[in-house]
C-alpha cells in the first residue's frame, strides 16, 4: 500500500485538515530564523514572524494523532530540530528529509549514537536558482546517479522529484532496497501512476484526498 504525505502543512488549519482527512503523514516545512527559532515556512525567514506557526506548537498538534514528515529547509543544526521531534513523537511516527547531504549524515550519525532507528532521506530534484549551466548539469548528474551522494550521506530513504524517480531513482531505490518517497505528485494522471502498488513507498502531494481515493479504489 502506497502511503500518502499531505504536502506543505504550514498552519494549524492545514495540519488539522490533513489529520481529519486521514493522510498517513503530515508534511511540515521547517525553517530556522536568524535568532535560532524554528518555525513552519517554505522559504527562508530572516526575522521571526508572529504570523508563523512555531515548530514546537506544530509538533504538539501532531503528537499522538498522526505521523510527521519533517522537511528541513535549513542547513546546520538539523539534529536540534530532529531531537525535539523524537522527544515529542518518537521515531516510529517520523520521517526526516532534507536536500543537504551533510545534514542527512549528521542526523543519521546522531540517531545511531542515540540508539534510534530513524528514517532519513536525501531529497533529490530541488531547485537550484542562480546556478551556472555547468553547475546545474553537475547537480542533476549527481541526482540521476546518486550512489556516491547516498553513500556519503547514509540516507536510508530514497527521496526524489517525480520526474527524477521515473528517469532512474526508482530503479536505484529498488536495487538498493530503499523505500522510495516521490514528490510532489499532484495531477490525476501522475497520482494514478505513482499510487499503483509497488511503485513507491510514499507519495507527497497537495491533493491528498485524491491520492487516498485512488488508493481506496485499488484495495
Amino acid at each position: 500500500m502506497t502511503l500518502v504525505s499531505a504536502h506543505r502543512c504550514l498552519t494549524s488549519e492545514d495540519i488539522e485538515s490533513a489529520i481529519a482527512l486521514g493522510a498517513d503523514y503530515v508534511e511540515i516545512d521547517v525553517q530556522r530564523t536568524a535568532d535560532g527559532s524554528l518555525v513552519l515556512h517554505h522559504d527562508p525567514v530572516d526575522v521571526p514572524s508572529l504570523a508563523l506557526l512555531r515548530y514546537d506548537e506544530a509538533l504538539g498538534l501532531i503528537a499522538g494523532r498522526a505521523r510527521v514528515h519533517l522537511d528541513l529547509k535549513f542547513h546546520g543544526h538539523e539534529v536540534e530540530a530532529v531531537a525535539l521531534a523524537v522527544e515529542r513523537l518518537g521515531t516510529d511516527h517520523m520521517l526526516v528529509t532534507t536536500g543537504h547531504d551533510d545534514g542527512v549524515r549528521s542526523v543519521r550519525d546522531w540517531a545511531d549514537a542515540s540508539g534510534h532507528h530513524l528514517m532519513v532521506g536525501l531529497s533529490l530534484g530541488r531547485g537550484v536558482p542562480g546556478f551556472a549551466l555547468w553547475q546545474l548539469l553537475k547537480v542533476r548528474t549527481s541526482e540521476i546517479w546518486p550512489e556516491v551522494r547516498y553513500g556519503h550521506a547514509r540516507a536510508n530513504v530514497a527521496v526524489a522529484h517525480h520526474w527524477l524517480a521515473r528517469i532512474r531513482v526508482a530503479r536505484f531505490a529498488r536495487r538498493h532496497r530503499l523505500p522510495l518517497l516521490v514528490w510532489t505528485v499532484d495531477t490525476p494522471r501522475s497520482l494514478a501512476y505513482w499510487m499503483r502498488p509497488g511503485r513507491a513507498w510514499m507519495v507527497t502531494t497537495n491533493e491528498p484526498a485524491l491520492a487516498l481515493r485512488l488508493r481506496a479504489d485499488r484495495i
